[in-house]
Formats: structure tokens, sequence, C-alpha cells
């Protein structure tokens, strides 16, 4: 099994697991152009990764070998801009097809959409494939229904949930906006994660601030209604998972230094518990590997 670590200096890592002794050994190491990577993802093949900059405002795309290890740079693009207006590309994956890359800027309040070349792995821009948000939103992490149709969008500092139609060109329409906080909250918050459970008809956002899950009720037509909102307990739940089966959702509380374990009520969506909580350093990112 591989391990791809994006790290903030410049470069991708590539883990090996060592089976017999529960330990990783580093494979190589490759240097991504302009550097600061905060998000990688796979293309649908196995053959490239994604990856954002957060920090010097580029993506690129990795050319991996037939091993799954990274051997080259395919396409880097450093986005052009103007302080204080700078870009901060803080999410980059494809859509369900495999036939768009989706981009999304917190620093310019921005989605950006490609077509992706399989054969080169270039990223070419899709006409009329940037999608302005409102001043302040903070797009921050993304992922789509099923067949694709629809994009689930949630806003880091505008702290909310946006629904988007998707064209057969990959393009999105705005359909609706929802706020992810509770009634009557005043401090701050600082939306992080988001996903759709496992049978596909609830929608979950984490909230670093309110600290929190709010959930949502996806309808036939895509789009969703409130079904409740949880503590997370703990506090900066910067990412959550839900498990392969969909049973468990698992909350990463960054500054409280645990992992929270809710049981997923399949009648209404609503993460119960915690039913269990495993102590963890600053936990940031969770995942199941196959």
């Amino acid at each position: 099994m591989r391990e791809f670590n994006g790290n903030r200096g410049g470069g991708i890592t590539t883990l090996k697991d060592i089976v017999t002794e529960g330990k990783f050994e580093k494979v190589n190491e490759i240097t991504v152009p302009y550097g600061g990577p905060c998000h990688i993802s796979i293309s649908p093949e196995n053959d490239f990764l994604f990856v954002a900059n957060y920090g010097s405002g580029s993506i690129a795309v990795v050319k991996l070998d037939k091993n799954g290890i990274p051997e080259s740079i395919a396409h880097s693009i450093a986005y052009e801009t103007t302080p204080p207006d700078v870009s901060h590309p803080h999410m980059i994956s494809h859509d369900p097809a495999g036939k768009h890359v989706y981009v999304t800027d917190l620093g310019l309040d921005r989605i950006m959409i490609y077509d992706f070349n399989h054969n080169t792995g270039k990223l070419i821009p899709v006409e009329n494939g940037i999608v302005n948000l409102p001043d302040g939103s903070g797009p921050r992490h993304f992922t789509f229904n099923t067949d694709g149709s629809k994009m689930y969008l949630i806003n880091e500092l505008g702290s909310t949930t946006m629904v988007f139609n998707v064209d057969e060109a990959g393009c999105l329409k705005l359909l609706q906006t929802s706020v992810t906080v509770q009634p009557g909250f005043e401090g701050k918050n600082y939306c992080a994660d988001i996903h759709i459970g496992k049978d596909g008809k609830y929608l979950y956002g984490s909230n670093r601030g309110e600290n929190s899950i709010v959930v949502y009720k996806i309808g036939e037509d895509g789009l969703i209604s409130l079904a409740g909102s949880v503590p997370c307990s703990g506090d900066w739940p910067r990412n959550f998972v839900i498990d392969p089966a969909g049973n468990f959702l698992l909350v990463g509380n960054q500054r409280s230094d645990n992992i929270s374990v809710f049981k997923i009520d399949k009648n209404t969506g609503i993460p119960e518990g915690p039913v269990a909580t495993v102590n963890m350093k600053g936990p940031a990112c969770l995942k199941f590997l196959n």
C-alpha cells in the first residue's frame, strides 16, 4: 500500500507500509513547482496526482509510474494575483466521471474548472469555467453526488454550504446556499470538511468555532434541507470521515487532540454519541485505506 504526503515545504513524499512491522518506509520524494501543498487527490485511473498549493497560489499534476510512484511533473499552473488579492487553492479533485478537475480558490473566492487530458496529464481551462462566489465566502472543500450532477461546496469564511448543478461541460450553476451554524450563534466560525453519507441521502459538514457537525437531508432534486446539528465532542473539527460501511462518522478535533467516533442513525442521518474517543495529537486529516 502507498501513501502520499504533501509537504508544506514544497514536495510530495511517497511512503510504503511494511505490513509485518506496522511501519512506513520512505520510497521517494519529488519537488512540486512553487510549493506549499495543502491538498492532494488521485486520478480515477490512479496514474496522476492532483496537487493544490495553498501558500504559493498554484496547482500541479504529478505523473505516477506503473508502480504508482511519482516520477515527473506533468503540468503546473501559477495563478497571477495582485496583493492583497492573493490566490489560495485549497482543494483540487475530479468529478465522479473523471472528465473534469475542480479547484477551490479560498483567497479569491472562486472555483476553477478544467478538462483533464488522461494521456498527457494537462489541465485545459473550460470555457466559462471560472465561478466567482460572493466576497468573503472562502471556498474550501467539495463533494459530488453519485452521478456527478450536483456539487456540494462548504465555505470556510462564510459558514455556508452551496449546491451547484453540474452540466455536461462541467460548468456550475448555483442553486442553493445554506448557513452551517445554528441560529443565534455569535462567535467566529470556520467551516472545514464536507462529505455525503454512503446511502447518498445525507450531507455532513464540520464547523470549527461552533464545534459541530451540521447534517442536511438531500432531496430527490439534489437540494438540501437542515436535518440537525450535533456537537463534535472536541475543539476545532478540521476533518472527518465516514467509514466504508456508512455506519460511523469519525471527527478529528485538532485543538483538543482527540478523534470522536459517532454512530450514524440510518433513519435520521444524525451522528449519535460519541460512542468512542481516541486521544491523538492534533489530528488534521482522516482517511480509510482499502
